[in-house]
């Protein structure tokens, strides 16, 4: 089957301006609220995208079921489906099939009649597809609305998939404030922070648990770093992975097994609360744990917890009193939940397990019965490396978050734990909102990776960016004499200038995108090359630290990154990619300038030499 594609910068910009016309759509043509707008059109991308899928691997199928077999041995077409996509697409199900149906037709009906015949060969999907929401769509005089979002629709790249739900359910939450995604301390994880966490515990096949689950975003891009890998260590074996996920609110739940299954992932969603509900019966289970828990939660029922041995293992943090300003004096609380998160995390791991989780950092230097846990589990060993974030990395909040990296089966010979001080790599996306780039991901990774001993994939990483970088030099090369050939072609005609200037501006905005995408690959090679010169983990002020238990007791058992690393004086402030673009745009000045210089130097000559002729 063809490689999943991650959806690019301009295919995420054109999806959501197709969501907003049909958010737009449903604002003035129905009766739904806002925060109802989500469930319908995430109905039709799973179609769109299950078309996707599909038709991919459709000629597979056919394949199968044309070759020639013992008919007692002979599978049914949809069963050939389920093994080779995840699901069976009937022919009415088809999205081309929906778009094509005449206007007259009760295109609601189909809608639900096709998401019927998905479920009824997919389980697992059974009461979880949005059907009889689309009839709100209509009314007795206008019945096109759900025909018009299908159109919206309908020319979305077929090369363009991934964690498209997750997209979809980020952009309801930052553009309609849906209520499920923002109360008590959550919220979404953006895919940037979910692909480094990724990138740093390698999920790469076994099973994978995720406590607070979402819309699944999680297991999503953990299959594509699969793909990835795969791909790079030229495997060809079946993929190993098995998804367990708990989410708390219903209409989430269906969003991430529809998420699950138009990605192919086998696994198992269920509706719960992870404080109560141990739903998989997750102690020592799982080779790898990943979850962007509610931050902060305090009205957790301690009698409920304290017998757990998933939350008891460490310790329970624990008011010394009962909980006042609580609606029942008599249920004492958790003061805080997040170190009943952090250890389920430590506790579900297999002895070799790796488990990645987003907390606050206030958890890194939390006191009282948390600063005991902390010390605990510390001591243990379980902890691999702390990573600060930078400000502004998530749509609904600003709240500053640590990722913390789990790895029971990490060596004794390595230092305690690996401080990432983070704050300063990224990419403005807009005034209020920041992001990692792929680079960067691989870059952060990468210390990590070396950290662990790992130091081939530094040299891999920089051979690849090397490959890059020489790729569009040479395009720019080209590009360039591009650019000569076309001001050379200046026109005699008045009229034909502008069209002309025009053209070289265009050439030439060209040759700059190109020389621009040279540079910043070679600014990575140098980002890397400077820190970490001799190829292997060294601290670098300001980055990382590996820090010794020692060190780590002298600072009161702290898992603040902030406390290791050092502070690197910058006099300018301004982050690593702002120091890129910046000289990227002096490179550019300074090459129009040369040339400029050139061109002088050859009219100097032209005129000297007519002078003494």
């Amino acid at each position: 089957m063809p490689r999943t594609l991650l959806m690019t910068a301009n295919q995420l910009k054109i999806l959501e301006v197709k969501l907003w016309q049909a958010a737009d759509k449903l604002r003035v043509d129905s009766s739904l609220k806002a925060s109802e707008y989500a469930t319908p059109i995430l109905g039709l991308i799973f179609l769109r995208f299950a078309s996707i899928r599909y038709k991919k691997v459709k000629p597979e199928i056919d394949a199968e079921l044309k070759a020639p077999k013992n008919k007692l041995l002979q599978r049914n077409e949809h069963e050939i489906a389920i093994e080779k996509c995840g699901f069976y697409l009937p022919p009415e199900a088809e999205y081309e099939y929906l778009l094509a149906l005449p206007e007259q037709k009760d295109i609601a009906k189909a809608i639900k009649q096709a998401m019927e015949k998905i479920e009824l060969y997919k389980p697992e999907l059974k009461g979880n597809l949005p059907k009889d929401e689309y009839f709100k769509l209509v009314s007795q005089h206008d019945k096109s609305l759900p025909k018009s979002l299908l159109k919206i629709f309908a020319d979305i790249p077929e090369d363009a998939t991934g964690d498209v739900f997750g997209k979809v359910y980020e952009y309801f939450l930052a553009e309609f404030a849906l209520s499920e995604g923002q109360g008590g301390g959550e919220f979404f994880t953006p895919t940037s922070v979910v692909k480094l966490m990724v990138e740093i515990i390698e999920p790469y096949k076994g099973t994978i648990f995720d406590p607070a689950c979402g819309s699944g975003g999680m297991f999503v891009q953990s299959n594509q770093f699969i793909d990835r890998r795969r791909e790079e260590l030229h495997e060809t074996d079946a993929k190993d992975l098995m998804v367990y996920g708990c989410e708390r609110t219903p209409e989430t739940v269906k969003l991430a097994r529809m998420n699950l299954a138009v990605n192919g992932l086998r696994g198992e969603i269920v509706a719960a609360n992870s404080y109560y509900d141990d739903c998989f019966n997750s102690y020592q289970k799982f080779d790898y744990i990943m979850a962007n828990p509610p931050f902060n939660v305090d009205d957790v029922n301690l009698d409920r917890v304290k017998g757990q041995q998933r939350f008891s293992e460490y310790g329970i943090p624990q008011n010394k009193s009962k909980g006042a300003g609580k609606k029942s004096e008599a249920v004492t609380i958790v003061p805080n939940a997040n170190y009943l998160w952090i250890n389920l995390f430590a506790t579900s791991l297999k002895p070799k397990g790796r488990a990645a989780l987003v907390m606050a950092n206030s958890a890194s230097d939390a006191k009282n019965s948390e600063a005991e846990i902390r010390q605990k589990i510390i001591q243990s060993g379980v902890i691999d490396c702390m990573l600060t974030l930078p400000k502004n990395m998530f749509y609904t909040v600003t709240l500053p978050a640590t990722l913390w990296f789990f790895d029971k089966g990490k060596s004794d010979a390595r230092p305690t734990i690996l401080f990432i001080d983070a704050r300063n790599i990224f990419r403005q996306v807009t005034r209020a909102l920041r992001e990692f780039t792929d680079e960067h991901i691989q870059n952060i990774a990468t210390i990590v990776r070396l950290y662990r001993g790992e130091t081939t994939r530094l040299t891999e990483l920089i051979a690849k960016y090397k490959q890059q970088a020489a790729e569009f030099e040479k395009r720019a090369a080209i590009q360039y004499e591009v650019v000569k050939k076309v001001k050379a072609q200046k026109p005699e005609n008045e009229k034909e200038i502008k069209r002309w200037e025009k053209g070289v501006q265009e050439e030439e905005k060209n040759y700059e995108t190109l020389q621009a995408r040279h540079m910043y690959f070679e600014g990575h090679i140098a980002w890397l090359n400077e820190r970490f010169p001799n190829g292997v983990y060294e601290d670098v002020t300001g980055l990382c630290k590996a820090t010794t238990l020692q060190e780590i007791e002298e600072q009161d058992w702290s898992l603040n990154p902030g406390r290791y690393v050092g502070v690197v004086m910058e006099e300018d402030g301004i982050t690593e990619d702002e120091f890129l673009e910046e000289m990227q745009k002096r490179h550019h000045a300074l090459q129009a300038l040369n040339k400029k210089a050139v061109d002088l130097e050859n009219q100097i000559a032209v005129n000297f030499k007519s002078i003494c002729s």
